[in-house]
């Protein structure tokens, strides 16, 4: 271990020094800086700045403000440009080491500005280019990785109020697991890759729920795909993706909205997105949202009813110094979600859902059966422009989420299926994450090279209390009886009842852990129209130990320190200037395990404590930005091998077979994804993707090897979302959206113990007609237009909302 260490170490440092910091060749160079405004002197957001006949560019910021470095002396001439806005240029003389700041005045008024780009001058489903996606200034076509972007103009248009929903417009991504409100996988869980993941990141800091998240603080949404363990550490990472939520950020125009929305099974919906400079100056902003939502289960039993409350402040100290101040605050309570596990022991009897015979009206559960999940995710973040060139960012960041209630499922048990098992525990459970990093990104050249780098530091420290009642064994139901005199008589006073004459303990302990991180990351760019990425990261993870409260004792294996490094490579070679990109990449990405109870540990077999995941992506594909930004697509294929698998082996020792868990399992997952998304015409917006996975367990425990495992849901998915805005005449901003998904099917549970069940495939098919006008919105949506019967779960079934109507008003101020 201290061997790898000190060969990550030297990795380290070499990457350091190959780049070389030659600040020295710095001043040889010029920058051009300014701000783009309106003619109202209002910002202008969103803003093409960039050079004539060159291939330097980049988008104004929130506050109009652009920068373009490493401009070579001479003349030059600044073009902004944008969709519906006249282009204008400017022409400058640029010297070594100067900076010339050049400011802009549009011909258009910024609510001219916000109609035109509203109206479809720009494909609103598009996300604007990351400055997250690798941490630093990167367009897509120079960022080797595939990412989706979902902006909160889609998530307006679809009129989301389930968060999940808005997820179903990123190709290859499947919702296997809905939001069970316990502290260990309780969290909506989705498949990406063949690998299983979960909204893990708020603003580019870990920012998790034992509940579900709301959308109504949602800027944007950041899929992005393959092991992204290099610059996100492995504490709440997947190797098959990464889902980050960009939030909505304070600016200095005064403004907001508010809006209700209605529906299906009691849906009320209220939101306000209020924002302002807090001073005259500007230089104290503020924004504000907030979203209450109530609505009954479409079974016969259940609710959720949340409350969000997301205040945010910026606080622009100089010129070059800035803080950012975020907080979500979110309280919900909700009946535990129908789930019926299915048997392990023995061969199925029926193997889908439609041969149970079920009544799937039927939620099993009763409604002051309840689970509280409290969450709170706060950030400050500083910004400091050391120079031109380097900018340091410094993030305090802290995540708390809590389980308190009951939670229920019901499980086959028996050796006949329409016998269901009801199982329930009091879970009262405290998660906290604090983190601490440290960033610096610059560019820089060493001689006719371009380096933009990125180094930072990261502390990790995660902590785990727990206090749980023992899971007890209810009762029996028929599932197939609608007389079953059994089915009405849980209740919470029954429940309370049964806990209190339980034997069982059940669980009390707490858990500490600590990961300390280094990394860096290199984009050079070797010729104007390639670009290579080299990233490393090195991360060590101490554990403090499990402390069971009942024994005063500290669990055995649980207290360890253990090391690990990750790399990432990537190239793009941009075939056609600005509009074709070919990429490539290599990314190793890492997650750590929890400790596992041996049923013995003599000398040389495994003690327990787990070594770090791994996996390894190749991935190649292509990149496209045709027809004026109307036309993009993305299209790749990627093989994945994870390793350190954990697999049970019966073993033999001292004459008597134990089953011993290895880590030496092996996953392969590997397929191809296609996205695209075009506005051919003003008002014509298409968003569609398409993923095919092909996933194995190529060694594994021995019913499920040679097998798709549950976790990677189905083959094929498909994703389709067109919608039409009128952009001119005397009903402009009247529209209409539709679209949906196709779901292959999803073998749930498939091993040679129990047999294969399967989740049939299915389409789901949505529509929105709306009106935007300047001071105020209506839309109507109607999701599951054919109102599908259909299933998700991993291992469950887990059956979903029927045909739903939402009906929304938004007033604009």
């Amino acid at each position: 271990m201290k061997n790898k260490m000190k060969r990550s170490t030297r990795l380290f440092l070499m990457l350091f020094f190959i780049t070389g910091l030659p600040v020295a060749l710095l001043a040889q160079q010029g920058v051009l800086q300014g701000k783009v405004t309106t003619s109202d002197g209002k910002p202008a957001e969103g803003i093409t700045v960039g050079l004539a006949n060159k291939r330097i560019a980049t988008a104004t910021n929130r506050q109009g403000e652009y920068k373009l470095a490493g401009i070579k002396p001479g003349n030059h001439t600044i073009r902004i440009t944008a969709v519906g806005v006249k282009p204008i240029d400017k022409t400058v003389t640029v010297n070594e080491g100067e900076i010339i700041v050049t400011d802009f005045v549009l011909t258009e008024d910024h609510a001219t500005l916000q109609e035109v780009v509203i109206a479809a001058a720009k494909n609103k489903h598009r996300g604007n280019g990351s400055e997250t996606v690798a941490k630093m200034p990167l367009s897509r076509l120079e960022n080797p990785q595939v990412y989706t972007s979902l902006s909160k103009d889609l998530i307006r248009e679809q009129i989301i109020t389930d968060f999940g929903n808005i997820l179903k417009n990123t190709p290859g991504l499947y919702k296997i697991q809905g939001n069970r409100g316990i502290n260990t996988d309780g969290a909506t869980y989705y498949t990406v890759r063949g690998f299983r993941t979960e909204v893990s990141m708020i603003d580019g800091v870990p920012g998790q729920t034992n509940g579900e998240m709301d959308p109504a603080n949602v800027e944007k949404i950041e899929v992005l795909k393959g092991p992204s363990t290099t610059l996100y550490g492995g504490a709440v990472t997947s190797l098959g993706g990464l889902i980050n939520i960009i939030t909505k950020k304070p600016i200095d125009t005064l403004g907001g909205e508010i809006s209700y929305s209605t529906g299906s099974y009691n849906l009320n919906r209220l939101t306000a997105d209020i924002y302002g400079p807090v001073n005259k100056d500007k230089n104290v902003l503020f924004r504000l949202n907030a979203a209450y939502q109530n609505q009954q289960s479409w079974q016969d039993a259940g609710f959720r009813k949340s409350l969000l409350i997301a205040p945010s402040v910026e606080i622009r100290a100089t010129n070059q110094f800035k803080i950012n101040l975020n907080a979500e605050f979110y309280n919900a309570e909700m009946t535990s979600p129908s789930v019926i596990f299915l048997n392990r022991s023995r061969q199925f009897v029926a193997r889908t859902p439609d041969e149970l015979g079920f009544n799937w009206k039927r939620s099993y559960t009763t409604n002051d059966l309840t689970m509280k999940t409290p969450t709170t995710n706060m950030r400050a973040i500083g910004t400091y422009k050391i120079n031109n060139n380097w900018t340091s960012q410094t993030i305090l960041s802290n995540n708390t989420r809590k389980s308190d209630g009951y939670y229920q499922y019901a499980f086959i048990r028996k050796a006949t299926d329409d016998s269901l098992e009801r199982n329930i525990s009091l879970q009262n459970t405290i998660n906290s994450t604090l983190d601490l990093q440290q960033n610096f990104t610059g560019h820089f050249s060493t001689g006719a090279i371009k380096h933009r780098l990125l180094a930072g530091l990261d502390y990790v420290r995660t902590k785990v209390n727990n206090d749980n009642s023992p899971y007890i064994v209810f009762d029996f139901v028929n599932g197939t009886d609608l007389l079953d005199k059994n089915y009405g008589k849980i209740s919470r006073y029954a429940v309370d009842q049964r806990i209190a004459a339980s034997a069982d303990q059940g669980t009390r302990n707490h858990t500490t852990t600590e990961i300390y991180s280094a990394y860096v990351s290199d984009v050079v760019n070797i010729l104007d129209n390639l670009i290579a990425m080299v990233s490393l990261r090195v991360d060590g993870f101490d554990s403090k130990g499990t402390r069971n409260h009942y024994a005063d004792t500290t669990q055995a294996n649980t207290k360890y320190y253990q090391s690990t490094f990750s790399h990432k490579y990537g190239l793009v070679y941009q075939l056609v200037e600005n509009k074709v990109s070919l990429f490539t990449n290599y990314m190793n990405g890492f997650i750590y395990l929890q400790p596992i109870s041996q049923p013995i540990t003599p000398m040389g077999t495994p003690s327990g404590v787990m070594k770090p995941q791994h996996a390894d992506q190749f991935e190649g594909g292509i990149k496209l930005e045709l027809l004026n930004n109307r036309l993009n697509v993305t299209a790749s294929y990627y093989d994945i091998k994870a390793t350190n698998m954990s697999r049970v082996e019966p073993t033999v020792i001292e004459n008597k077979t134990y089953n011993i868990t290895v880590q030496d399992g092996t996953q392969y997952s590997k397929g191809f994804e296609v996205e695209v998304q075009a506005s051919p015409v003003d008002g014509l917006n298409i968003l569609a993707g398409y993923s095919y996975n092909d996933s194995k367990l190529t060694r594994a425990t021995a019913a499920v090897n040679g097998r798709r495992p549950a976790f990677a849901g189905p083959r094929n998915l498909a994703n389709a979302w067109i919608s039409y805005t009128l952009p001119t005449g005397i009903l402009k901003g009247l529209g209409i959206g539709v679209g949906g998904n196709y779901v292959d099917e999803h073998l749930t549970a498939n091993s040679t113990a129990t047999g294969i069940f399967t989740l049939p495939s299915y389409t789901l098919i949505n529509g929105t007609v709306f009106y935007d006008a300047r001071w105020y919105r209506l839309g109507i949506k109607i999701d599951n237009a054919t109102n599908e019967e259909y299933f998700v779960g991993q291992g469950v079934l887990s059956p979903q909302m029927p045909r739903s109507f939402t009906a929304n008003v938004t007033i604009k101020f």
